[in-house]
């Protein structure tokens, strides 16, 4: 990330930091239609009072930061994030997520709407991520940041913490949602993908697909930051849907799932912040 934007990171961080908000341990990122969860916590600041943090234009992301705390585990929650396709580079797409490392979060719970390949995905399953393909093109690390080139070679072997993938599973047999794992392709979109790419990234080994998420992966692992993801899957593939692919749709699917969801998070919180204070 380049001098400027470390800076204004930095600046904004200390500057929320200033506020006297709730200190948090675990940050939480929603994606197209997942934004309920962050309406349990008590601050909202819209992403434009925040300098530097990019906006997205796109239905289903509020565009908040949220503070509050779950069960006393302070937790600071994007409503929304900024995407490759909207024209935004990579280092704005992680901004959010590395402002989340700057306030403090030493872990993160990143959530998306995608689409599902695996025979065994529905519409309406949560899915947690246990590896992904990055086929977006981009990589928030390429050229050399203030740390230089070499802080940019971070293994990706873990990239999705396996204790955190136990809490997950701990979190949907406690609150009874089913969760089922896989392995997430990340691709710049915003045009949905064809029957072709869709046996393509089958035959990669990706179980389900979307456009967002792989970049963040990245970011919160140079910055040493534990990472779980969950998708929701709101939609067959191309090739496997019965109908046109539509965003309206995702977001019905979303909402549909809120329930079990946010109950998957609210508790999935607190078995985080035990782990991590003990």
């Amino acid at each position: 990330m380049a001098d400027a934007r470390t800076s204004q990171l930095q600046a904004l961080a200390a500057d929320l930091a200033a506020k006297g908000l709730v200190q948090p341990a675990v940050g939480v990122v929603l994606g197209s239609g997942l934004g309920g969860f962050g309406d349990r916590l008590e601050v909202s600041i819209p992403y434009q009072e925040l300098p530097g943090m990019p906006r997205s234009g796109v239905p289903g992301h509020p565009g908040n930061l949220r503070f509050g705390r779950i069960d006393g585990v302070g937790v600071a929650c994007l409503q929304g994030r900024a995407h490759l396709y909207e024209g935004y580079d990579a280092c704005d797409v992680v901004f959010g997520v590395r402002l989340l490392a700057a306030l403090g979060c030493r872990t993160v719970v990143l959530t998306n709407a995608a689409g599902g390949i695996a025979p065994w995905l529905d519409p309406g399953d949560l899915m947690l991520i246990t590896d992904h393909l990055n086929l977006t093109g981009h990589n928030p690390l390429a050229g050399a940041g203030p740390d230089g080139v070499a802080a940019s070679f971070v293994d990706m072997g873990g990239a999705y913490d396996p204790r955190l993938g136990d809490l997950c599973r701990t979190a949907a047999r406690e609150t009874r949602a089913s969760l089922k794992q896989g392995v997430y392709a990340g691709v710049l979109g915003p045009s949905y993908e064809t029957p072709a790419e869709i046996r393509m990234l089958r035959a990669l080994g990706a179980d389900a697909v979307g456009m967002s998420t792989v970049l963040e992966v990245i970011a919160l692992r140079q910055l040493g930051v534990r990472v779980a993801a969950i998708s929701c899957i709101t939609n067959l593939a191309a090739g496997i849907s019965p109908s046109p692919l539509d965003h309206d749709e995702v977001q019905k699917i979303a909402h549909r799932t809120a329930g079990p969801f946010i109950a998957l998070l609210s508790r999935l919180i607190p078995l985080i912040g035990n782990e991590v204070s003990t």
